[in-house]
């Protein structure tokens, strides 16, 4: 069985890894404020359940790491997520083991709140009638396959169905780094969320290049007022650290959102796939532009250096 933990304030998740990596050694984060655990061999260490040891994960988050969370419980990495998303923070949603219970869990909710099913995807099976999982999870693979394409097709039904082939892997989310943008109201303004991923990725760049690295993804994180949230994450056609190359792929996995007027909570970026600066090769350009861009960035993070993160940064977040 999985658990799955969500933090209140993803600050607190590396304490909250070290209070998990206690109750069993297959912990894997999700930054910027979630966790998995993989308890099949801590139960019966410990004489209790799944849902009794998501109990002492809880108690224990609060007490020694001050973690407000909320937990999801199921067999699955998939179902456990989708689980605490649902819960209330201090509360935890158990899915329970049987050929039943997972489709019963799954049925009344949005096409959406599958992970990976973005706006366009909803769009296309709403037209034909199949708003919900349960709707979704009752059409033959090869009619999804026609609708959505093949691979596409078959990720909604596998996951419409609750079948998840992911592990938890420990320590996978070491591999990146993330930085988060929170807003101190729910936000509906574009502008405002746009400016927060430029912050964001100039964020990631400079902590990519002080550590000679470069990321190949990018993964985006956009929490709602309701507690719910989507991810997205898009390859970079070339391994970088370039702060410009990182805010245009931002903004590009925002703008396929679609997102309508979102009441927004905040954004995580999270850069992904590292590789050493040195073993990046760059696609040669003639672009006087990009050029200076580059040369620029150079001289801003000598001024960084020596004055501190926020002495030099764009214009746009001039206050």
């Amino acid at each position: 069985m999985i658990i799955c933990v969500r933090l209140r304030d993803g600050a607190a998740l590396p304490d909250l890894l070290g209070v998990a990596r206690d109750l069993s050694p297959v912990v894997q984060a999700l930054p910027p404020d979630t966790a998995l655990v993989d308890v099949a061999g801590a139960e019966r260490y410990f004489g209790q359940d799944a849902a009794g040891i998501a109990s002492v994960l809880r108690v224990r988050a609060l007490a020694y790491a001050g973690a407000d969370c909320a937990l999801g419980v199921a067999a699955t990495p998939l179902l456990a997520r989708m689980a605490a998303r649902q819960a209330a923070y201090g509360a935890t949603v158990t899915v329970a083991e049987g050929p039943r219970e997972p489709a019963a869990f799954l049925a009344p909710k949005p096409v959406t709140a599958l992970p990976g099913v973005g706006t366009a995807t909803a769009r296309t099976l709403r037209a034909y009638g199949l708003g919900t999982v349960g709707k979704a999870a009752g059409v033959p693979l090869a009619t999804l396959q026609r609708l959505l394409g093949v691979r596409a097709g078959r990720e909604v039904y596998e996951k419409a169905h609750g079948i998840d082939r992911t592990k938890v892997v420990p320590d996978a989310g070491s591999h990146g780094i993330a930085a988060e943008r929170s807003f101190p109201h729910d936000e509906l303004d574009p502008g405002a969320h746009h400016r927060a991923l430029l912050s964001a990725a100039g964020e990631l760049g400079a902590r990519l290049r002080d550590h000679d690295q470069a990321c190949r993804s990018l993964t985006l994180v956009v929490r709602y007022a309701d507690g719910s949230a989507t991810v997205r994450t898009r390859a970079l056609p070339e391994a970088t650290a370039h702060s410009p190359d990182l805010t245009a792929t931002a903004y590009r996995m925002l703008d396929a959102l679609g997102l309508q007027r979102a009441r927004v909570r905040a954004f995580s970026l999270r850069a992904e796939a590292l590789v050493a600066a040195d073993r990046v090769t760059r696609q040669l350009t003639f672009d006087p532009a990009d050029d200076r861009s580059r040369r620029l960035e150079e001289t801003a993070d000598r001024v960084r250096a020596r004055f501190g993160p926020s002495a030099i940064g764009p214009g746009a977040l001039a206050a």
